[in-house]
């Protein structure tokens, strides 16, 4: 047999909890970064009316892992059927709403990021492994969740680099995290 046949092991000995860990934790810093750069005279900024500004699109990303945190470890659910998603939308929104200075926006990333990276390195394999039925019936385990909440977070990062060329502030790049 050729080399495509050779079994490498579970999953998480390629990507554990560790590396979603340290994930999080490039991935934050790096949004921090962005956060730096942007001249507070700009928090106010939206590319359109109906946009979040970035001082909306900041908060929204600190606050995302307080849903997995909710969902996981407050709930514990094992099904999204019925999870008042319109609610968890509204807590989110309220937090944007309030009026928070550059410098509270960025201490904010920085505590709520360390938090939630602190929380998820404590959690155990097995809880990780645990399934979640998602309303159309399918189920994800909870670690795919919750690295779905780090790609969320990377979503908006692009928005805000895109928000950063129209201000004329040049990314700088931020390998692969």
């Amino acid at each position: 047999r050729g080399s495509h046949s050779r079994r490498v092991g579970p999953m998480t000995a390629l990507y554990g909890v560790r590396q979603l860990v340290d994930g999080i934790r490039a991935v934050r810093q790096n949004t921090v970064r962005m956060a730096e750069e942007i001249p507070e005279s700009r928090y106010d900024y939206r590319p359109t009316p109906q946009s979040r500004s970035v001082a909306e699109t900041l908060v929204h990303i600190a606050w995302l892992w307080t849903a997995d945190h909710l969902m996981h470890a407050e709930r514990r659910l094992e099904s999204l059927d019925g999870f008042d998603f319109p609610a968890l939308l509204a807590m989110s929104a309220a937090e944007e709403q309030r009026t928070r200075a550059k410098a509270e926006i960025v201490d904010l990333l920085r505590t709520d990021g360390e938090r939630w990276a602190a929380w998820v390195a404590q959690l155990s394999e097995a809880f990780l492994a645990e399934r979640v039925r998602l309303p159309d019936g399918s189920s994800v385990n909870r670690f795919e969740m919750l690295l779905g909440t780090k790609e969320h977070e990377m979503q908006h990062r692009a928005q805000l680099t895109v928000i950063e060329r129209l201000l004329g502030i040049a990314p700088r790049p931020t390998g692969l995290a």
